[in-house]
Order: structure tokens, then sequence, then C-alpha cells
């Protein structure tokens, strides 16, 4: 490469800095190109100086941009030896590159070069290199998080739109990041609004999404931003009637919400106004009567529902499905689109136990018709077990949940919300009367056992209940689908293992 035999180097001007020039502010890839490269010729940091091609020169002593700056690119540079750092410091570098400080790339190579000649340095937490350099990815982190948060767009009919009204208008939104975060936070736009045509304009660059290609281009300044539309007002009306005054923490909300962002957020005219009312409305909350919300469906007395299904065993299950529809012992009924009871013949050898309903079954009312319950026909197919000949169930008869968006996201239900379903689930079981009982994961085995069972511990296994029956231990079906893909089929083989126990405890029956 020649970098050690540059006249800046050697004898003429021994005390002058190897200037380093990158391609742009976040250019990574040659940052780490040029690192091995001097790090392989045992330069030392205080002997490099770094730049970027849309920065000033960093250092006092470093010669002009077009005197002797060596770009980290070419086969020279490639042919540098890796260096092996934790996994960590990439992770580093990857946040702390797009801190617009301008020691940033000094900073990095420094660590980088104390890596390679202090091994003790990972394990050093107090290091002053690494705690400067974990400020600067905390603080990047910080700004990511703002403009994901403070971006507002506002609507223009631009010429696609005049021309194809069917495009749609486009959405165009002013922001002022602290750092070079825009070409990393873009894609997170281009996920959430993918229908839609945008575009954010920032004083370092621009980003547009046509509905098909994320684009980058040249910065701009506020005014090339629209002026307000009806779409705001609409927020801002939204705005004034969700905010609540007796959760009004005006310290914690300037630090979330610092004030350098209220002059390009709409919603920033009313907060004062807001906020010197809040104790006034506060007050008149607390002097309103409470209100009550009205059920969707009437509470039923569960003693007479039980009753009924013991008087009327035939009917049983139908009249099980009515009262666990009205059953509002816990808070999950409230919320679900109905009950999921258990299904499949009255005297089953099997009875599956899962934990609770999915998104699926509680749109459809039946078990196990989601990714899982396909899992698990295809596992008892290849067992030779007629789906049709098991009894398949929960140990929570309604679906518990968290809305992400418009997706509602399966939430674990609570101790106490599957004990308050505990007898319903013994109502099916004394029923059914099953041979064998088997648990689909932890939720499942607690409520069968009436104790806590470690099922990684136990899976494959066949424990016996206070009332003499057997409980197969494994997983749920769901497990194996949230594992890699890598590990998926080496875990469905061991599940099968599990699941064959049922077969074989049978045959010596």
């Amino acid at each position: 490469m020649g970098v050690m035999n540059d006249p800046l180097t050697n004898d003429l001007f021994p005390q002058a800095l190897l200037p380093m020039m990158l391609q742009g502010p976040t250019d990574l890839e040659g940052f780490r190109r040029g690192a091995r490269s001097l790090i392989a010729r045992h330069m030392l940091p205080e002997q490099v100086s770094w730049h970027s091609t849309d920065e000033s020169t960093q250092d006092l002593f470093a010669p002009a941009k077009d005197t002797g700056v060596i770009a980290p690119n070419g086969a020279a540079f490639d042919a540098a030896p890796l260096l092996s750092v934790p996994p960590e410091f990439m992770a580093l570098c990857k946040s702390v590159i797009l801190h617009s400080d301008k020691n940033r790339f000094g900073l990095l190579y420094r660590i980088l070069w104390r890596l390679a000649h202090e091994p003790g340095l990972r394990h050093d937490p107090l290091d002053a290199d690494l705690m400067k350099a974990q400020h600067l990815a905390q603080a990047v982190r910080r700004d990511i998080h703002k403009m994901k948060a403070f971006v507002r767009f506002r609507t223009v009919q631009d010429d696609i739109f005049i021309n194809h009204p069917e495009e749609g208008l486009l959405h165009v939104a002013w922001f002022e990041p602290e750092h070079h975060i825009v070409e990393t936070v873009a894609p997170f736009f281009a996920r959430r609004f993918t229908q839609m045509r945008w575009a954010i304009l920032t004083p370092e660059c621009s980003a547009e999404w046509d509905g098909g290609q994320l684009q980058f281009g040249p910065g701009g300044q506020k005014n090339d931003a629209p002026p307000p539309d009806a779409g705001e007002q609409l927020w801002l009306t939204y705005y004034r009637n969700i905010f609540n005054p007796a959760r009004l923490k005006f310290k914690m909300m300037q630090k979330e919400m610092p004030r350098k962002y209220w002059r390009n957020l709409p919603e920033a005219e009313f907060i004062s106004s807001l906020t010197a009312s809040a104790h006034e409305r506060s007050q008149r909350m607390v002097e309103e009567p409470g209100t009550f919300a009205l059920r969707r469906l009437p509470v039923v007395n569960i003693a007479k529902a039980t009753a009924e299904i013991d008087d009327k065993p035939a009917t049983s299950l139908a009249a099980l499905k009515s009262a666990t529809d009205h059953c509002r012992q816990c808070p999950i009924g409230q919320h679900a689109t109905q009950s999921v009871c258990g299904e499949g013949p009255h005297k089953a050898k099997f009875m599956l136990v899962g934990e609770q309903p999915g998104d699926q079954e509680d749109v459809r009312g039946h078990p196990f018709v989601g990714p899982a319950g396909q899992l698990l026909d295809r596992a008892l197919s290849q067992l030779g077990v007629d789906r049709q000949n098991v009894f398949v169930t929960n140990a929570v008869k309604h679906f518990k949940y968290e809305l992400r968006g418009k997706r509602r996201i399966h939430k674990t239900p609570s101790q106490s919300e599957a004990s308050a379903c505990l007898h319903w689930l013994d109502n099916e079981i004394s029923l059914v009367e099953p041979e064998i009982l088997v648990a689909l994961g932890a939720t499942a085995a607690r409520s069968l056992m009436g104790k806590p069972v470690p099922v990684m511990i136990n899976r494959g296994q066949i424990l016996q209940r206070e009332d003499g029956r057997k409980v197969l231990i494994t997983l749920h079906p769901s497990a194996l689908l949230r594992m890699p893909d890598d590990e998926r089929e080496e875990a469905y083989a061991a599940w099968l293992e599990d699941l064959a126990h049922l077969q074989d405890s049978a045959t010596r029956e």
C-alpha cells in the first residue's frame, strides 16, 4: 500500500499525522479497512488523523484534504489481516459512528488499538475510552428514539398525485436530528408506512419512500416543508382530548420531550395551556362520581352453571361452553371475542391441554386451529393418532392479549387467571375421563399438577396427579414455532419422541 513510505510519515516530517479520508460521516466499512491496515503497520493512534469527505479537518497539524490524504480502499487495504475483537465492540462501533462528534473515529481507533495490545481492556467497565464511546452510543440511541417519536408528516399534492390521484398524497416531514441517523432510521418508517408515499427532510440529508423503494438525497431547509394541513388539525384535536392531567409529570415530560424538539411539534402550542390547567382539571375529575363499564355479556351464577353440567351430562360440554362465555372471574373474559372450550369425544383416551386460545382460536371459537394447532396435527398424523379421537383443550378458556397497532399479541396469563379457570378444566376432565393427560407447556403443567413443573427437566416423563391420573409433560407447539429455523427440525424430532410415550403407555395398558 505504501502508507509507511509516505513522506508525511517519515524523515522529512516525523511529527506529522497520517490523514485517513472516509467516504462520508458513517463510512463504517472504510473505517474497518483503514484501521486493520494501520494496526498491521503498527501506526499508533496519535499518529493518525481521521476525516470524512463532508467534514472539516479535525486536527490542527493535519495536512489539507488535497495533500497526501489517504482513502482506505483498494487491494492493499482489503488484504490487511482481520482482527479478533469482542462482538460488543462491533455493535459499539455501529452506534458511535453515527454520532456527530468529530473525534469519534480517533476514539474508536484508539480503543481498537488498545484491544489488540491490552487483552484485559474488554473486562474493564470503568475504562475512560470505553465509557466515552458508550456515552456517544447512548446519545445516538436516544436521538434515534426521538426521531421515531417526533416526526410529524404533512400532506402535499405533488405532481404525481395531480397526474395519478390513485397514488395518494405525498406526506412530508421536517426533522432536525443531532446525529447522522437518517439512513439508519428511514427503514423504520418504510416498514411502518409501507402503503404511504413520504419524505423526511433534515439539514444533512433527505429520505424518500415511493411505496416500493427507499432513496436518499441532499439535505434541505425547514421552509422546504409544507405548512399545516387539515390532518394536523385533527391530530391537535385528538391530542387535546387524550391529555390526562392526572398523569402529568412535567419534569419527566421535558426529559422525554426536550424543548429543542417543540419548535417542530404542532402539539407544542398546547403544552403550556394544558399543563397550566392540569391541577384544576384533576380536581374536577376527582370530584366527579365514578362510572361503571357495561358488560357485553351478563355474568352467570357459576354454581348454577356447574349444577347444570352435573344434571345433564349428555349436553354438559355445550352447557360448559355457555357458562364460560359469561364467566368474568378474571378480567380476560370481558376483552375476548368468546370462550374457547375443549373439543373431542366424551371418552377420549388422550386429552391434550395447552395454555390458552390464540388469536385465530378466539375468532373461530375452536381450539388449536392456528399455526400451533397445525403443527400439532402434523405430529399426531406422524404418530398415527387421529385428531378426531383426541380431546384438545386449554388451561385458560379466553384469549389474553395486548394491542400493538391493529394486531393482538399473545400475552401469558397470570397464575391467578389460570387458577380462576381451573374449575372449568376440572369439569372437562371429569366429563371426558381421559386415560392420559398431556400438558403442553408450563401453564398447562401447573394447572394439571397443582404446582409448578419445570417443563425442560420433566419433558417426556409421565407424572401422576393426586387423583391418580397420568400426565405427560412436554413443550407447547408454539415454543417450537418461535425457535430459529436451524434449530426447529431437531426440536420437532425431540418433541415427537415426547408424544410417542402416549402410544407406548396405551400399549402397555
